[in-house]
């Protein structure tokens, strides 16, 4: 098959950012906003009565699925050119819409709030509301810390020229940040995608070295503006816990992610009490590049040893082989990539004018997903696209679920894409031919497991030490960055020769304003998907509706629920974690035993 490296956006809105249809439907949405404002304002409960409410959450839906989707389309329009001047116009109009809807949401949760414990119990075991209670009761839960419907207003209203102005304006200054790189005599300038896929893949050390200093220095170049940025960006959201009485910063993160911190303590303590061996590997890793310690660039950087050429994919190789290998697991998964690169519904190309990093967002009208990266044919690429396409497969198990049901948190979320991602690494290391090839492949799988223990921790400790000096005023970029540089040490151990203390501006997840605390629901999501790699492979094929029935499953208890019911295990006791971290333990055995030789 020859797949299309650019993603068909016309079958949602034709005509890119002048698409009449998306303008029409920002309209009907307006006119939907306005309307589902007046039936939540009128409606007052009634124990014998339940018609009104149904017609509420019909139209909250509808106008929930539609906003994702005009919001999804004008996202896709961005990634693929940050310079699109009109998608910007349009995102801003967009979200000028969302005031209206959110006073109408702070009324029916006030109105659930205030509603008696018997007459609630009445209301969610009805039939009709049933299948909705747990989102019901997180919906009354949320009602009773809200002020009132004028000052939640004022506040929305704000946002829009606070909170999510500045997670635009860094998305703005991400887009004139251009890295120059000279290669046979030529300068070129990379955008900050391009030259982040060099940077820290290139096979040649010199150009990773090089490379690691222009970046560098183009984004300190710039940190006056990104430290402004995100001194703002959480001091308005600091400023919103303050007003409803919110004074732990983590409170909002953990049940946004259905989460409690027992769990999350004891997911990184015992990360914590497992580090050596990491540490020792990234030693190993850089012995190997003739180096005594780990420097910051070379951590996803390949091995090559003896006379091993980079294993590659093309486009194509790579589609051939997730299906391959997704198949089986779970042949409704396969088919389901499958007709993901038949249909173009991802952007891979290799371009100038690309935003950073990769995605997969949802289009619930139309049932879809899209898949956004920039793919260069390595093995790292192929995973990458491999767990995108796990997000996606992760929706479409859910589209025929009350739009309610489907508002899944981030930490089950990275479910389903890690879940892909280990079938992709073990496949590839299986069909290794050689010692030398075998190693390779192996450093590729444990760079994900290294960068949810070591890296992600780092950004956590981070925002932890932002977050406790930004209560107490403005950080300075000089603070920010020592702060970086700090938790870098700490998340890493000290085991590496340099670090990157700008990793705070060059990483979007930081400035995100929808999603506190983008950090700690990926290793969540990673050791969760071990747990469930490790039972998949014992029952093989067999495990595919378990797997869907999970995932189903996911936007509708709480993460401790989730993981009783379906794998029978607590997530507040050590074991889980330990069990999952033992797998990469033991691949870092394998790895050091495999590499030994080479490093005499």
């Amino acid at each position: 098959m020859n797949y299309s490296l650019n993603w068909d956006l016309d079958s949602i809105f034709s005509g890119g950012s002048n698409s009449l249809a998306l303008n029409e439907r920002m309209t009907e949405l307006e006119s939907q906003m306005e309307n589902y404002y007046q039936l939540v304002g009128n409606w007052e409960f009634t124990p014998e009565d339940f018609e009104q409410l149904q017609t509420i959450l019909q139209l909250q839906a509808k106008i929930s699925d539609g906003f994702t989707q005009c919001d999804s389309y004008i996202t896709a329009l961005l990634s693929a050119n940050v310079n699109d001047s009109q998608a910007k116009i349009l995102s801003g109009k967009l979200y000028a819409l969302l005031p209206r809807l959110q006073s109408a949401e702070t009324v029916l949760s006030t109105k659930f709030a205030k509603i008696n414990e018997e007459h609630w119990q009445t209301l969610i075991t009805n039939s009709n509301f049933q299948l909705l209670a747990f989102r019901l009761n997180e919906l009354r839960r949320d009602g009773a810390q809200l002020l009132s419907e004028s000052e939640e207003n004022i506040i929305n209203t704000l946002s829009l020229d606070g909170l999510n102005a500045w997670s635009s304006h860094y998305d703005t200054i991400v887009a004139s940040i251009k890295i120059p790189f000279t290669q046979n005599g030529e300068t070129v300038e990379l955008s900050a995608g391009q030259a982040f896929n060099k940077m820290m893949s290139d096979p040649d050390q010199e150009i990773r070295k090089t490379l690691f200093v222009a970046w560098e220095t183009a984004w300190k170049e710039k940190a006056p503006l990104f430290g402004d940025t995100l001194n703002h960006l959480d001091g308005f959201r600091l400023s919103t816990y303050k007003l409803h009485g919110i004074t732990d910063y983590l409170q909002k993160p953990l049940e946004y992610n259905r989460l409690k911190k027992e769990t999350l303590d004891v997911m990184w303590s015992t990360i914590e009490k497992n580090k050596q061996p990491l540490a020792d590997y990234l030693t190993r890793k850089a012995n190997l590049f003739g180096k005594e310690k780990m420097e910051w660039q070379d951590q996803d950087a390949p091995i090559i040893l003896g006379d091993l050429e980079e294993k590659t994919f093309t486009f194509d190789e790579a589609a051939a082989f997730i299906v391959e290998n997704f198949k089986k697991f779970s042949p409704k998964m396969a088919d389901f990539a499958r007709s993901a690169f038949e249909k173009s519904w991802i952007e891979a190309e290799d371009r100038p004018g690309k935003r950073p990093g990769g995605y997969c967002t949802e289009l619930p009208e139309t049932k879809e997903s899209r898949i956004f990266m920039t793919y260069s044919n390595s093995v790292n690429e192929v995973a990458t696209l491999a767990h995108e396409l796990g997000h996606a497969f992760h929706s479409s198990t859910m589209w025929d679920l009350p739009s309610l049901n489907r508002e899944y948190a981030m930490n089950v979320a990275e479910t389903a894409s890690t879940f892909a991602e280990l079938i992709v690494a073990d496949a590839t290391l299986k069909a290794a031919k050689s010692k030398e090839e075998q190693i390779n492949l192996l450093d590729t799988k444990l760079q994900n497991a290294l960068a949810m223990f070591m890296n992600i921790h780092s950004r956590f400790i981070f925002e932890n030490s932002f977050y406790t000096a930004r209560q107490k005023g403005l950080v300075s970029e000089e603070e920010i960055t020592s702060m970086m540089i700090d938790a870098q040490k700490e998340g890493y151990q000290d085991a590496l020769a340099s670090y990157h203390p700008y990793f705070w501006s060059a990483k979007l997840h930081f400035f995100i304003d929808d999603v506190p605390f983008y950090n700690f629901p990926y290793t969540f999501g990673y050791l969760f998907s071990m747990g469930i790699y490790a039972y998949a492979n014992q029952k093989g094929t067999n495990f595919e509706q378990e797997y869907i029935d999970l995932l189903r499953d996911t936007a509708s208890m709480t993460t401790e629920e989730l993981a009783e019911k379906h794998l029978g295990v607590d997530l507040t006791k050590p074991d889980f974690w330990q069990a999952g971290i033992d797998m990469v333990l033991d691949n870092i055995q394998q790895f050091m035993e495999l590499t030994e030789e080479f490093v005499q």
